[in-house]
């Protein structure tokens, strides 16, 4: 997997500086950019590492709004029955998630795709293998937890506050303290 990883940047890095095999080599300098190199937790586990936990959330909240958008656009902007939301997001949590992956940024190792910021065009980007069944898991989980009812409240409200929702909170992925996240402060306590 290495190796067709390997060719394929190669030749997509040949494609983006327009070099053509048969004049040599190309005019401008090209760059180098390795792949991310995943830890065994990272390419082993079934479930999504701690660390990328919080873009795993804001991507799972972006395409269940993506979802629920489209399905009231088809319908007129009109609310969604109970049967239809939950139709929804049992489609948005058992899509291919495909087009998400994990990039290097600053040495330090996000979950890039739809919907999820700081996203650098120039770098590698490590996508299928196990990533497209964690986000599947953790979207049906977050639906398990919350409840579709919850959760298309939190929709109709608005981005953020689905957001808050799914990601944010005392359980939350992006909650202080976790995925790298600084936890707030503790009050100071006068003890006796």
């Amino acid at each position: 997997m290495l190796l067709a990883l390997a060719a394929w940047l190669t030749l997509s890095l040949l494609v983006v500086t327009g070099a053509e095999t048969c004049e040599g080599p190309p005019a401008t300098a090209s760059r180098s950019m390795p792949a991310p190199q995943l830890s065994p937790e990272e390419r082993l586990s079934p479930h999504m590492p701690e660390s990328l936990r919080c873009d795993a959330c804001y991507a799972i909240a972006f395409q269940i709004e993506e979802q629920l958008r489209r399905a009231e656009g088809k319908m007129g902007r009109k609310v969604l029955s109970e049967s239809d939301y939950t139709e929804v997001l049992e489609r948005s949590c058992s899509q291919g998630w495909d087009s998400y992956g994990v990039q290097e940024l600053d040495g330090k190792k996000r979950l890039a795709g739809p919907g999820l910021p700081g996203q650098e065009p120039m770098t590698v980007m490590v996508t299928g293998g196990p990533w497209p069944g964690r986000l599947s898991k953790m979207c049906h989980s977050h639906v398990g937890e919350r409840g579709e009812a919850q959760i298309y409240g939190a929709h109709r409200r608005g981005p953020a506050a689905l957001r808050q929702l799914l990601c944010h909170g005392d359980k939350g992925a992006c909650a202080g303290g976790k995925a790298g996240v600084p936890a707030p402060p503790k009050a100071l306590q006068n003890e006796l």
